[in-house]
Protein backbone atom coordinates (compact mmCIF):
# COMPACT_ATOMS: atom_id res chain seq x y z
CA UNK A 1 0.00 0.00 0.00
CA UNK A 2 1.36 3.45 -0.87
CA UNK A 3 2.29 5.43 2.22
CA UNK A 4 3.58 8.97 2.54
CA UNK A 5 5.52 7.93 5.63
CA UNK A 6 7.73 5.76 3.41
CA UNK A 7 9.00 8.66 1.28
CA UNK A 8 12.52 9.60 2.44
CA UNK A 9 13.26 13.25 3.00
CA UNK A 10 16.04 13.09 0.38
CA UNK A 11 13.65 12.27 -2.46
CA UNK A 12 12.26 14.95 -4.71
CA UNK A 13 9.10 16.88 -3.97
CA UNK A 14 5.94 15.15 -5.20
CA UNK A 15 2.42 16.16 -6.16
CA UNK A 16 -0.48 15.68 -3.73
CA UNK A 17 -3.67 16.16 -5.74
CA UNK A 18 -6.89 17.33 -4.09
CA UNK A 19 -10.12 16.80 -5.97
CA UNK A 20 -12.49 19.66 -6.72
CA UNK A 21 -15.04 20.16 -3.92
CA UNK A 22 -17.84 19.39 -6.38
CA UNK A 23 -17.63 16.70 -9.05
CA UNK A 24 -19.61 14.05 -10.89
CA UNK A 25 -17.55 10.90 -10.37
CA UNK A 26 -18.17 9.19 -13.71
CA UNK A 27 -17.36 12.23 -15.82
CA UNK A 28 -14.43 13.21 -13.56
CA UNK A 29 -12.91 9.73 -13.84
CA UNK A 30 -11.48 10.35 -17.31
CA UNK A 31 -10.03 13.69 -16.25
CA UNK A 32 -8.41 12.04 -13.26
CA UNK A 33 -6.96 9.23 -15.40
CA UNK A 34 -5.37 11.72 -17.78
CA UNK A 35 -3.93 13.76 -14.92
CA UNK A 36 -2.47 10.72 -13.17
CA UNK A 37 -0.98 9.52 -16.42
CA UNK A 38 0.80 12.80 -17.08
CA UNK A 39 3.42 12.59 -14.33
CA UNK A 40 4.33 11.45 -10.85
CA UNK A 41 1.48 11.85 -8.35
CA UNK A 42 1.97 10.63 -4.77
CA UNK A 43 -1.66 10.67 -3.69
CA UNK A 44 -5.13 11.96 -4.38
CA UNK A 45 -7.31 13.38 -1.63
CA UNK A 46 -11.05 13.08 -2.15
CA UNK A 47 -12.40 16.33 -0.78
CA UNK A 48 -16.13 16.65 -1.34
CA UNK A 49 -18.03 19.30 0.57
CA UNK A 50 -21.71 19.37 1.51
CA UNK A 51 -22.47 15.89 0.17
CA UNK A 52 -23.96 12.80 1.78
CA UNK A 53 -21.94 9.81 2.94
CA UNK A 54 -23.52 7.78 0.14
CA UNK A 55 -22.20 10.28 -2.41
CA UNK A 56 -18.72 9.89 -0.94
CA UNK A 57 -19.06 6.11 -1.13
CA UNK A 58 -20.15 6.31 -4.77
CA UNK A 59 -17.28 8.60 -5.68
CA UNK A 60 -14.86 6.28 -3.90
CA UNK A 61 -16.09 3.21 -5.77
CA UNK A 62 -15.36 4.93 -9.06
CA UNK A 63 -12.23 6.95 -8.27
CA UNK A 64 -10.27 4.93 -5.70
CA UNK A 65 -9.38 2.08 -8.10
CA UNK A 66 -8.13 4.61 -10.66
CA UNK A 67 -5.86 6.21 -8.08
CA UNK A 68 -4.55 2.99 -6.58
CA UNK A 69 -3.90 1.40 -9.97
CA UNK A 70 -1.27 4.08 -10.58
CA UNK A 71 0.45 3.34 -7.26
CA UNK A 72 -0.80 6.55 -5.66
CA UNK A 73 -2.48 6.66 -2.25
CA UNK A 74 -6.19 7.43 -1.95
CA UNK A 75 -6.83 9.84 0.94
CA UNK A 76 -10.21 10.91 2.29
CA UNK A 77 -10.68 14.35 3.79
CA UNK A 78 -12.06 14.97 7.30
CA UNK A 79 -13.74 11.62 8.07
CA UNK A 80 -11.64 8.86 9.66
CA UNK A 81 -14.72 6.71 10.25
CA UNK A 82 -15.75 6.82 6.62
CA UNK A 83 -12.15 6.47 5.41
CA UNK A 84 -11.82 3.25 7.39
CA UNK A 85 -15.15 1.96 6.11
CA UNK A 86 -14.38 2.53 2.43
CA UNK A 87 -10.85 1.16 2.66
CA UNK A 88 -9.01 4.39 1.86
CA UNK A 89 -5.24 4.39 2.16
CA UNK A 90 -5.45 7.28 4.57
CA UNK A 91 -7.29 10.26 5.99
CA UNK A 92 -6.46 13.95 6.26
CA UNK A 93 -7.82 15.76 9.31
CA UNK A 94 -8.07 19.42 10.17
CA UNK A 95 -7.89 20.96 13.60
CA UNK A 96 -11.70 21.06 13.81
CA UNK A 97 -12.16 17.44 12.71
CA UNK A 98 -11.58 14.26 14.71
CA UNK A 99 -8.48 14.26 16.90
CA UNK A 100 -5.33 12.49 15.77
CA UNK A 101 -5.93 9.78 18.37
CA UNK A 102 -9.46 9.19 17.08
CA UNK A 103 -8.24 9.10 13.51
CA UNK A 104 -5.47 6.62 14.31
CA UNK A 105 -7.89 4.34 16.16
CA UNK A 106 -10.19 4.34 13.16
CA UNK A 107 -7.47 3.86 10.54
CA UNK A 108 -5.23 1.43 12.40
CA UNK A 109 -1.43 1.49 12.56
CA UNK A 110 -0.64 0.94 8.89
CA UNK A 111 -2.72 3.54 7.08
CA UNK A 112 -1.93 7.21 6.60
CA UNK A 113 -3.09 9.95 8.95
CA UNK A 114 -2.11 13.49 7.95
CA UNK A 115 -2.83 16.61 9.99
CA UNK A 116 -3.46 20.22 9.04
CA UNK A 117 -1.30 22.51 11.19
CA UNK A 118 -2.04 25.88 9.54
CA UNK A 119 0.96 28.11 10.32
CA UNK A 120 1.63 26.67 13.77
CA UNK A 121 4.95 25.11 14.70
CA UNK A 122 3.43 24.00 17.99
CA UNK A 123 0.57 22.11 16.34
CA UNK A 124 2.98 20.49 13.88
CA UNK A 125 5.33 19.30 16.62
CA UNK A 126 2.36 17.92 18.58
CA UNK A 127 1.11 16.04 15.53
CA UNK A 128 4.56 14.70 14.79
CA UNK A 129 5.10 13.50 18.33
CA UNK A 130 1.66 11.86 18.34
CA UNK A 131 2.62 9.83 15.28
CA UNK A 132 1.18 11.68 12.27
CA UNK A 133 2.47 10.48 8.92
CA UNK A 134 2.72 14.03 7.60
CA UNK A 135 1.94 17.58 8.63
CA UNK A 136 0.46 20.21 6.33
CA UNK A 137 1.22 23.93 6.48
CA UNK A 138 -0.72 26.67 4.70
CA UNK A 139 -2.20 28.56 3.12
CA UNK A 140 0.89 29.86 1.38
CA UNK A 141 -1.00 31.82 -1.27
CA UNK A 142 -4.53 33.17 -1.70
CA UNK A 143 -6.95 30.40 -2.63
CA UNK A 144 -10.49 30.23 -3.94
CA UNK A 145 -10.92 26.56 -2.99
CA UNK A 146 -11.65 27.38 0.66
CA UNK A 147 -11.32 30.28 3.05
CA UNK A 148 -7.90 29.81 4.66
CA UNK A 149 -7.68 30.03 8.44
CA UNK A 150 -4.06 31.16 8.30
CA UNK A 151 -1.30 32.38 6.02
CA UNK A 152 1.95 30.49 6.32
CA UNK A 153 5.40 31.85 5.54
CA UNK A 154 7.65 29.88 3.19
CA UNK A 155 10.41 29.87 5.83
CA UNK A 156 8.22 27.50 7.85
CA UNK A 157 8.98 24.74 5.34
CA UNK A 158 12.72 25.25 5.65
CA UNK A 159 12.54 25.21 9.45
CA UNK A 160 10.58 21.96 9.42
CA UNK A 161 12.64 20.17 6.78
CA UNK A 162 15.89 20.97 8.58
CA UNK A 163 14.69 19.74 11.99
CA UNK A 164 12.14 16.99 11.40
CA UNK A 165 11.91 13.69 9.56
CA UNK A 166 8.11 13.66 9.20
CA UNK A 167 7.19 14.77 5.66
CA UNK A 168 5.71 18.22 5.23
CA UNK A 169 2.94 19.16 2.80
CA UNK A 170 2.52 22.71 1.50
CA UNK A 171 -1.05 23.72 0.68
CA UNK A 172 -3.05 26.74 -0.35
CA UNK A 173 -3.28 28.50 -3.70
CA UNK A 174 -0.37 26.63 -5.25
CA UNK A 175 0.03 26.83 -9.03
CA UNK A 176 2.74 25.99 -11.53
CA UNK A 177 3.70 29.68 -11.48
CA UNK A 178 4.29 30.05 -7.73
CA UNK A 179 5.38 26.54 -6.71
CA UNK A 180 9.15 26.78 -7.18
CA UNK A 181 9.96 28.64 -3.91
CA UNK A 182 8.02 26.00 -1.94
CA UNK A 183 10.03 23.20 -3.53
CA UNK A 184 13.29 25.04 -2.88
CA UNK A 185 12.26 25.68 0.74
CA UNK A 186 11.97 21.96 1.45
CA UNK A 187 8.37 20.89 0.88
CA UNK A 188 8.06 17.13 0.46
CA UNK A 189 4.65 17.42 -1.19
CA UNK A 190 2.66 20.19 -2.84
CA UNK A 191 -1.09 19.85 -2.29
CA UNK A 192 -2.80 21.30 -5.34
CA UNK A 193 -6.44 21.51 -6.38
CA UNK A 194 -7.51 24.40 -8.62
CA UNK A 195 -3.90 24.85 -9.77
CA UNK A 196 -4.28 21.56 -11.63
CA UNK A 197 -7.98 21.23 -12.43
CA UNK A 198 -8.37 24.84 -13.63
CA UNK A 199 -5.09 25.06 -15.55
CA UNK A 200 -5.65 26.83 -18.91
CA UNK A 201 -4.14 23.91 -20.86
CA UNK A 202 -5.92 21.28 -18.79
CA UNK A 203 -5.07 19.15 -15.75
CA UNK A 204 -2.69 16.79 -17.57
CA UNK A 205 -0.64 19.75 -18.81
CA UNK A 206 -0.43 21.11 -15.27
CA UNK A 207 0.78 17.77 -13.90
CA UNK A 208 3.47 17.65 -16.59
CA UNK A 209 4.72 21.09 -15.62
CA UNK A 210 4.79 20.20 -11.93
CA UNK A 211 6.65 17.00 -12.79
CA UNK A 212 9.28 18.94 -14.69
CA UNK A 213 9.58 21.45 -11.85
CA UNK A 214 10.17 18.69 -9.30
Amino acid sequence: MPALREVPMTERCRLYLITPPKLEPKSFADTLKRALGAGDVACVQLRLKDVSDDEVRRATQILMPIVQNTGAAFILNDRPDLAAEIGADGVHIGQEDASYAEARRAMGPDRIVGVTCHDSRHLAIEASEAGADYVAFGAFFPTQTKEPKSRAEIELLTWWSELMVIPVVAIGGITVENAKPLVEAGADFLAVSAGVWDHPQGPAAAVKVFDALF
